[in-house]
Formats: structure tokens, sequence, C-alpha cells
């Protein structure tokens, strides 16, 4: 008996392997990504069976083939349980870029009709969603190479450009230009000295549009006073 069951664990471990394997070659690049932007990731295996956000990716992927295929109850099925094990919500009709990444992932909300980019990054509490019951195009489209800061919500049928960030928590609800940065509710747009987003990590180093006009019209009042 305990030979045969030596022989069992034996069998799921290969598999185990094998399925491994599979995933590592199929998600490779998406992996390098992820160990790219996460100073916290070491090593390969790690990501692979450690980060949720890209388990969550994997079964969008499946999930969007089979919505595709117009087998719509299988691929939300799909999409359940990856809500289930990941806490992130990805509706299969999504269309979804290369190197994409969802770091800690919690509480993030994907749309049906969301449409990302090549090599975007979001953080936990990201919703891209819509505003109403319309039928059609309602959710973000995302450029390539934007970072979606944390609790960060991006509504309706807009676009936000490429290179672009959007800060923590603001509330996007119009279109942003390529090069830009969001902040605030509502969100609103300022350009980092007319320079590309640096797709780094370094959240803390922006540019805020309210406080750039109360410092110019503070300085506009000294010069008033010195006069």
């Amino acid at each position: 008996m305990s030979l045969f069951i030596i022989k069992i664990l034996l069998i799921l471990l290969g598999l185990f392997v094998v399925k491994a394997i599979i995933l590592s070659a199929v998600f490779s690049r998406e992996i390098k990504c992820i160990q790219h932007r996460d100073p916290a990731a070491r090593g390969f295996l790690e990501v692979l069976f450690l980060y949720q956000g890209l388990h969550a990716l994997m079964f969008h992927r499946i999930a969007h083939v089979l919505y595709r295929m117009r087998l719509f109850f299988f691929a939300r099925f799909l999409s359940l349980l990856a809500r289930l094990f990941t806490q992130i919500e990805i509706h299969p009709g999504a269309q979804i870029g290369e190197c994409f990444f969802i770091d800690h992932g919690a509480g993030v909300v994907i749309g049906e009709t969301t449409v990302i980019g090549d090599n975007v990054l979001l953080y936990q509490g990201v919703t891209l969603g819509g505003t109403g019951l319309e039928k059609g195009k309602r959710h973000p489209t995302i450029g390539n190479n934007v970072v979606i800061g944390t609790g960060a919500q991006v509504l309706g049928d807009i676009t936000v450009g490429d290179n672009s960030y959007i800060g923590a928590n603001a509330v996007v609800i119009k279109d942003v230009p390529p090069n830009s940065t969001v902040v605030g509710v509502p969100g609103r747009i300022t350009k980092q000295d007319g320079k590309k987003i640096d797709i780094s990590l370094d959240h803390i180093h922006v540019l805020d549009p309210i406080m750039q006009s109360i410092e110019e019209l503070q300085r506009r009042i000294d010069r008033l006073e010195k006069k």
C-alpha cells in the first residue's frame, strides 16, 4: 500500500514539474518583466508560483480564448475561480497586452471592454470600470508604458495615453494625453516638466497641478508686495 502511495505521489510530482515547465515557457516574458519591475522578486520560480498578479493573468489568457470562442459561461466561471484564488477580477472580455503586471493585486477590477497596452503596471485596488448601463465600449483604453497607482479609479470609455502615470486614489473620467501625470479627485492633468514619464517605482516625485498653481500665485503675490 505504501509503495502504491509513493507511486501516486511521484506521478503527481511529475505532472507538477511538467506543468511548471509549460507555464514557465508560455509566460517567461511576463515573469521576466515582473522580475525587472519588482525589487522583491528574488527568482524565476518565486514569481511563477507565488505572484497572484501573474496567476490572475494566466487564468485570464485562457478565459479570454474561451470568451472569443463565445463560450461565455465557461469563460466567466474561470474568471470567477481566478478571483477566488487571487482577489483580482478580470472580465474575460478584456484585452491585455504583453508585460502586464499587477503588483500585490488585491481588489483590482478590470471591466469587459477594457483595452490595455504593453508594459502596463497596476497596483492594488485599481478599478478600470464603466460609468453606466450603455452597451458597447464602456471601459477605458490604457496605452503602453502606463503606471496606475494604488486605489485609482479610471472610469468610462476614455483613453489614457502612452507613458502616463495615474497617481494613487485619483479618479479619472476624462481622456489623458500621452506623457502626463494625473492626480486628485477628480483627476487633474499635469506634465512632468514636459518629459516622458519614467515607469520606475519612484512615486514620491509626482507633480500636483493644484500645488503648482498655488506656488505660482504665491510668487506673484511676493513680486507685487516687493513693488
